[in-house]
């Protein structure tokens, strides 16, 4: 086509690095593919290179108008000409070779991208594209349920060999984790039925700052005053209730501290932007901005008036832009040194969305500030684990898997330089397969045996994944053994090491788990021998380790309870009475079911 004659964009280096790596891919598969890009490291130039380069014909989909325009003009500004597709910006053309489109368009014109010459399909925000169908059919576990699959069948009907290609900055969803399975870099991140397969190139948003390429951000927590939310239970899709967090923020005294402290901060900055939590708290945070130096911008602001106030901030007219809900994502004002984060956010992606606002470059500008007052505890620089933080005393740990050698990073805990315990369950290495692919490594730190076959399944699994047998749900352990009159269930609130001896006057290591109303059941361990330490550490100590996976194989019973703090105690354990004496025969750990944990509040 001529566009392809065309002198291409001048690309950085990391721009040009993730062409070639998608190129590269395509060449070798049709599975979907993601490039993760920080907010403001040229993101559309990729796009339009990858366009201009493309045998076929591209259309290249986004969610709001604004990103069709800014992914149009980028390209077209290098001499190229694309069509739009958009009833947001009055256009629905699609007789070019490249056509950007917003999504929800494209869906009430199907019929308008009939002619089977598709070959590539570039999803800008592709975080946005919703999680997989579980289906057991192989072709249909690949395609995302809602507005993009429709796109992606109709395209995929006329021409079956189309390429996908995701981009995005955030590639994680709330409740989903990460939108890809295998990194590029030899690791998984997502699950193995993830739409996009494989994330083909990454630059991360600290090499970008170390290179000059995007300015720095400062969080400052602030301290002078603060919202807290902790107390309010966020809805399924993640979001909290507006009347809860009006609950919180209405009238509350500290909000004329926070923006007192907020104007403070921003006397030798060039442009402030606040995020409110609900319309009623924007209003309430107008009320004490200076009104000549200020706007607000919500959903229901008018287009025109939006715009008109958007470019006025822009122009430096205005200082403050305080918004709801919006200007997360297609909005591009460089000047912007400082953001006032007021709101809560369950969502990692939403947060480092916020912060992107203030990350390009601008004269005169050579950080910029963020000033949370609202609790938030996500990374400025993005999750380096697919996982939630379990509680605030955790931090990534590298733990090396011992089969395969890969350094994973999961949340845990240090005593100095010793990894005391860990969160992981699964090695994130992949390892090369039968088949010459590469898959994920089998070894798990955490799992549950099945009793049909032994093999090692997720602490989660409801079915082998060896032997399809039904795993024995610990629901039903407990509720047999609570019926049954010569047994004793512990809900375990704590363990006690100690050296005992036996009969014959030899010494035993006896464990004691305690009950959170004081009962207890005792069981003893002998480690003489070879025999008897590779015994104990099968049965009992593999289990009780805070940090599975870990090389320590105590050889004494001092060794043993001088490093209590490495190991960790069950959740419920189950005895029966032989005789006159109780013995353990059951212990649960990493238990989620109906019967409350000593350590909660909840359940039965």
């Amino acid at each position: 086509m001529s566009a392809s004659l065309t002198t291409p964009p001048q690309l950085r280096p990391y721009q040009q690095e993730a062409v070639e790596r998608v190129v590269g891919h395509f060449r070798q598969s049709h599975d979907p593919a993601v490039v993760v890009l920080p907010t403001g490291s040229g993101k559309s130039l990729v796009i339009a290179e990858l366009a201009r380069i493309a045998r076929g014909r591209v259309l290249v989909l986004a969610h709001v108008r604004e990103l069709v325009a800014q992914n149009h003009a980028k390209y077209e500004a290098y001499g190229l000409r694309a069509d739009i597709f958009s009833a947001g910006l009055g256009r629905r053309d699609a007789q070019r070779q490249v056509v950007f489109g917003s999504v929800q368009s494209v869906i009430n014109a199907l019929d308008a991208f009939d002619d089977g010459q598709f070959t590539l399909l570039v999803i800008d925000e592709c975080h946005r594209v919703a999680p997989m169908v579980d289906d057991s059919t192989s072709d249909k576990r690949r395609q995302p349920p809602g507005s993009y699959q429709r796109v992606i069948d109709h395209l995929r009907a006329a021409r079956p060999d189309l390429k996908v290609l995701g981009l995005t900055a955030t590639p994680y969803r709330l409740g989903q984790g990460f939108i890809y399975h295998r990194h590029y870099h030899g690791m998984v991140r997502g699950a193995e039925t993830a739409f996009f397969r494989d994330c083909v190139f990454e630059q991360p948003l600290r090499v970008m700052v170390r290179q000059g390429y995007l300015a720095e951000p400062r969080r400052i927590d602030a301290a002078v005053a603060r919202y807290d939310f902790s107390q309010l239970t966020p809805r399924a899709g993640g979001q909290y209730a507006e009347s809860d967090i009006n609950r919180v923020v209405s009238g509350h005294r500290a909000t004329p501290v926070i923006i007192e402290d907020v104007m403070m901060h921003a006397r030798d900055r060039q442009g402030v932007m606040i995020f409110a939590a609900t319309v009623a708290h924007a209003e309430e945070i107008m009320g004490y901005l200076p009104g000549d130096q200020a706007a607000l911008v919500t959903g229901t602001t008018a287009g025109q008036e939006r715009e008109r106030l958007i470019e006025a901030f822009k122009a430096r007219q205005l200082k403050y832009l305080v918004n709801v809900a919006v200007l997360t994502t297609g909005f591009d004002a460089p000047h912007v040194d400082l953001i006032a984060i007021l709101r809560p956010t369950e969502s990692v992606g939403l947060y480092q969305q916020i912060v992107g606002r203030g990350l390009r470059l601008s004269p005169g500008k050579t950080e910029c500030l963020v000033l949370d007052y609202a609790g938030n505890p996500w990374e400025l620089y993005g999750p380096e684990i697919d996982a939630p933080r379990p509680d605030s005393d955790s931090e990534p740990v590298q733990v090396e898997c011992p089969e395969c050698g890969f350094a994973n990073i999961f949340w845990g805990k240090r005593d100095g330089e010793l990894v005391i315990e860990h969160f992981g369950r699964r090695c994130q290495g992949l390892v090369d397969s039968e088949g010459g692919e590469q898959a994920q490594c089998d070894f798990r730190f955490r799992y549950k045996v099945c009793e049909q076959c032994g093999a090692q399944n997720d602490i989660a699994a409801r079915r082998c994944r060896h032997c399809q047998a039904q795993l024995i749900d610990a629901d039903d352990k407990l509720r047999d053994a609570l019926k049954l009159k010569d047994a004793r269930v512990l809900r375990v609130s704590g363990m006690m090491l100690e050296e005992s001896a036996n009969g014959r006057g030899l010494a035993r290591l006896k464990v004691t788990y305690v009950d959170e109303d004081g009962a207890t059941l005792s069981e003893w361990y002998a480690l003489e021998t070879p025999a008897q330490r590779k015994a104990f550490y099968q049965t009992w100590l593999k289990a009780h380790l805070r940090a599975p996976g870990s090389d320590w194989q105590p050889t004494t019973i001092e060794d043993v309870i001088a490093s209590r703090q490495r190991l960790r105690h069950p959740d419920f354990v189950v005895g029966r009475k032989v005789g006159r004496y109780w013995q353990v025969r059951e212990r649960l750990f990493d238990y989620e079911g109906r019967y409350r944990r000593a350590d909660s509040a909840e359940g039965t």
